[in-house]
């Protein structure tokens, strides 16, 4: 373990989070609200701590092996949340405890959209700002934004880039070189956040919200500048591009990369795992609005139609928007969108859960063992599109699905230690694991009234699941230690 280089490269990108805090120090100034002096205290505390992380061992030039990169993604999203929260710690509007402030910030990091605040309606630019940014930059991952420029400051990046980026990204590069392929990522990403802000602005919000809200589509995360969310806006036109956004940042951003590249649509259909995600919204949708009709739940078929597939692609894609409190809905419904957030979207989006790709082979899986039982001297494989897929993967997706499970049980025993009930520990753990924001019981307004001990360990929830599980887990192992 290289400690003088995982410290050097904790020095750097601490270095480069402070400036996050410059935004938001303009936006107060232009708006003359009075909390510069909080984002210049944030800014100034951030670059004197990561200043002084990297000062000692700044010549060195160690290459870093991939337990490093598993130290420093884990190292940093605690520090990124920590750093991140002191902006809400600082301020008096809102006042927020230290609790608070660190669930905050990491909900907003990790693109989970669980809050503590109300009153958004009233709150200073500059704070809602810098909750839009946060999710912003944990869309993609800051790790991966400072892979794209730390060739510049002589920092390899693979090893990074591979604890941060989940499912096909791992082993198939969109460009030859890392550097290429996180900059190529993160021009696609800057794209999308641009031509979604252009289209809510053309479609009513103000450009302030346009911004902000296109920060939290995008990056699929969910907060809001207002507390009724998409809702505050009472607009059909801003709910339809907000939903294309959401659909397709849910989607694997190698093949925006590619129909791009292309001009091609065509990889999408080829895709099984793209046709998959959309045959799940699809679905969820058509028992969504079937069911909202037959109970009769709002006055006419449309408005059950818009509720629907506005509520099934903000929930099954993990951002967490709003128009409707779906909690309310009738018989099964609201569990049946909750249970979906388990799915999420595709692997190398930016949305939570589990991933459709784990979920289609584990499926098919089940499929090739009823068949061996069928026809014991049997041969099946399993099969993405054309390509087989290995044991080995199949294995790996597995040991995924168990450790996942695993850790979801342990911790909804820690809530239900804390004093939640079953319906609020179930609810609240399902979300901020899966990174999704809306939760029932207790916690169907916000999270405000949990206790702090159950704050912090959904705090640990969302990045245990922005990080897929295995790249936190992994730093339990003994064997990650021993040598």
């Amino acid at each position: 373990m290289h400690f003088s280089a995982v410290c050097r490269v904790l020095g750097i990108l601490l270095m480069i989070l402070s400036l996050s805090h410059v935004p938001p120090l303009l936006i107060d100034i232009y708006y003359d609200e009075g909390l510069w002096s909080v984002f210049l205290a944030s800014f100034s505390i951030t670059l004197i701590t990561g200043f002084c992380i990297w000062l000692p061992v700044r010549k060195v030039r160690a290459d870093m092996r991939i337990r490093d990169g598993y130290l420093i993604t884990a190292l940093f999203w605690t520090v990124l949340g920590a750093f991140g929260a002191v902006p809400f710690i600082l301020s008096d509007v809102p006042a927020m405890s230290f609790t608070d402030s660190i669930f905050e910030a990491f909900s907003g990091l990790s693109t989970t959209g669980a809050t503590v605040l109300t009153g958004l309606d009233n709150m200073p630019h500059s704070i809602l700002y810098y909750r839009q940014q946060l999710q912003w930059l944990g869309g993609m991952g800051i790790v991966v934004l400072a892979v794209a420029i730390m060739p510049m400051l002589g920092v390899g990046g693979m090893q990074l880039y591979r604890t941060e980026i989940p499912g096909p990204l791992k082993d198939k590069k969109i460009a030859p070189r890392i550097a290429d392929t996180a900059k190529t990522l993160w021009v696609i990403y800057c794209g999308l956040t641009l031509i979604c802000a252009l289209a809510y602005w053309a479609a009513g919000m103000s450009l302030f919200d346009a911004i902000g809200h296109s920060f939290s589509t995008i990056a699929i995360g969910g907060f809001s500048t207002h507390d009724a969310s998409i809702g505050f806006f009472n607009s059909p036109m801003i709910e339809l591009i907000c939903i294309f956004f959401m659909a397709i940042s849910g989607i694997n951003f190698a093949l925006h990369f590619l129909a791009l590249r292309t001009y091609s649509l065509k990889h999408y259909w080829e895709d099984a795992e793209c046709m998959a995600y959309l045959k799940i919204l699809g679905t969820l949708f058509l028992i969504c609005a079937g069911m909202l009709m037959l109970y009769s739940t709002y006055e006419s078929p449309i408005d059950s139609i818009r509720y629907a597939l506005f509520q099934v692609v903000s929930v099954a894609t993990t951002t967490g928007f709003g128009i409707a409190d779906f909690s309310t809905w009738p018989t099964f419904v609201p569990y049946l969108l909750l249970f979906s957030v388990f799915i999420g979207a595709c692997a190398g989006s930016t949305g939570g859960g589990m991933k459709v790709m784990r979920v289609m082979l584990v499926f098919r899986q089940g499929q090739r063992e009823i068949a061996r039982l069928l026809h014991p001297n049997g041969v099946f494989t399993i099969k993405l599109g054309k390509h087989k897929v290995s044991d080995r993967v199949m294995e790996s997706i597995w040991g995924f699905c168990a450790i996942y499970m695993g850790a979801f049980f342990t911790l909804m025993l820690a809530l239900l230690a804390c004093g939640l009930d079953p319906i609020t520990a179930f609810s609240t753990l399902a979300s901020c694991m899966n990174n999704l924001g809306p939760a029932f019981g207790d916690a169907t307004a916000n999270f405000s009234s949990l206790p702090d001990s159950a704050k912090y360990i959904l705090s640990f929830a969302m990045v245990l699941g922005r990080l897929e599980v295995f790249s936190l887990l992994v730093l339990i192992s003994p064997a990650f230690w021993r040598y």
